[in-house]
């Protein structure tokens, strides 16, 4: 067999720019040029300042090309791929986890439960605005005292006549503190339902998380709800019990499996970038063997990451991923692209701790993706009943 004359490409050595359409393509860069123009030369300040300013105008920014809710079908979204809605989420992430967090709660969460579990009044209601960036959304599942084990939830909701009333907090909740609407999971006599809470409902309050050291970029709340007194229409009434946020949070969690990789692609392209300028004993770092192997490991898991996301993306398409497959991809997507900046950080030396270079910003953020939607145990445990068909759960 002749050697092939494609040449090697160092940004893309298995040519997975391939297996991509034209559409595809444009998809990526669309998002890739948005978050070059518009997030990377502030971002710094934003993380150093635990900031997200203008967050209304990029949402706005976000839905006009078409990235919000973007692999749903009809009320203003874009009905993109799975794969596409993919590409969008590297992209984001590339940039900073804070903006790509912003774009899955907003899509994967708050609009995938309207879309997929509200009444055509509620999707008519709010999907549209919230596919512009006029309406930003937030999801509130996660309780002060309740995290992995969302069925112990504290939050209730009582009938009073035909309304409904509301009590309880929920917390680490993306975009909560601007949103104009919360879909909130409570406990009922009927099991555990969806509510969608306009934001300027009384009794309700979402004070802002301060003091983070990851997802600084990124508006972090507690959702506080105190006879919060709601219509007999603001419950979702396409599902009742766990499978409704677990639903949501499996489509989200399917956004990490590729942006995982956005954040590691950056951290690994400014560690060989900075391999090849910077010189020590005469010559680049990046001649010699120990940092040849760092960047050589980099690159294996980076690239064999993408492809596993592009894999998921396309059975997402067809139909045919299974909740299972998602946490094999965001476990192992995650935990290697905490590895590749952490490596990466280590070939930049005392430069990698500075936020000149984005590789500790998204080691700290990657800190948060790793346990959020889904810790590091659960998908263990998730993969260990799959291939055992014993349950570790109980």
């Amino acid at each position: 067999m002749s050697a092939s004359k494609t040449p090697f490409v160092p940004t893309d050595p298995l040519g997975l720019d391939e297996l991509l359409s034209p559409e595809d393509l444009a998809v990526r860069d669309t998002v890739r040029d948005w978050a070059a123009d518009r997030v990377l030369p502030h971002i710094a300040d934003w993380y150093e300042n635990g900031e997200l300013p203008g967050i209304r105008e990029l949402a706005r920014e976000l839905g006009a090309i078409g990235a919000l809710g973007m692999s749903l079908t009809g009320y203003g979204c874009a009905g993109a791929s799975a794969v596409q809605y993919g590409l969008a989420c590297l992209e984001l992430e590339a940039a900073d986890s804070g903006i790509r967090s912003l774009v899955s709660v907003q899509g994967s969460l708050a609009m995938y439960a309207i879309w997929k579990y509200g009444s055509e009044e509620q999707k008519q209601r709010w999907l549209p605005g919230m596919a512009a960036g006029e309406l930003i959304g937030c999801f509130g599942l996660t309780e002060p005292d309740v995290g992995s084990d969302p069925g112990a939830m504290r939050t209730h909701a009582k009938r009073d006549g035909t309304d409904w009333v509301l009590n309880g907090r929920k917390m680490w909740i993306t975009n909560g503190s601007v949103a104009a609407v919360a879909v909130v999971w409570a406990q009922t006599d009927d099991g555990i339902r969806g509510f969608a809470v306009p934001t300027d409902s009384a009794g309700f309050s979402a004070p802002e998380i301060k003091h983070k050291w990851s997802l600084r970029a990124s508006v972090t709340s507690e959702l506080v709800l105190d006879d919060v007194r709601l219509p007999a229409d603001a419950v979702l009434p396409g599902v009742t019990g766990l499978k409704g946020p677990l639903g949501c949070l499996s489509h989200a969690r399917y956004g990490i499996v590729w942006g995982s990789m956005g954040a590691a692609r950056a951290s690994f392209e400014s560690a060989l970038g900075y391999a090849k300028t910077r010189e020590q004993f005469g010559r680049p770092i990046g001649g010699f063997q120990l940092t040849q192997a760092k960047l050589a490991d980099m690159a294996l898991e980076l690239h064999k990451g993408i492809l596993l996301a592009h894999h998921l993306g396309r059975r997402m398409d067809a139909g045919t991923l299974r909740p299972e497959q998602i946490s094999f991809g965001k476990l192992n997507n995650v935990r290697e692209a905490i590895e590749i900046c952490r490596t990466a950080r280590t070939i930049l030396g005392a430069n990698g701790i500075s936020l000149e270079y984005p590789v500790m910003r998204h080691a700290t953020n990657l800190e948060s993706v790793l346990t959020y939607e889904g810790t590091v145990e659960m998908h263990q445990l998730v993969l260990g009943k799959a291939l055992t068909g014993l349950d570790a759960f109980r």
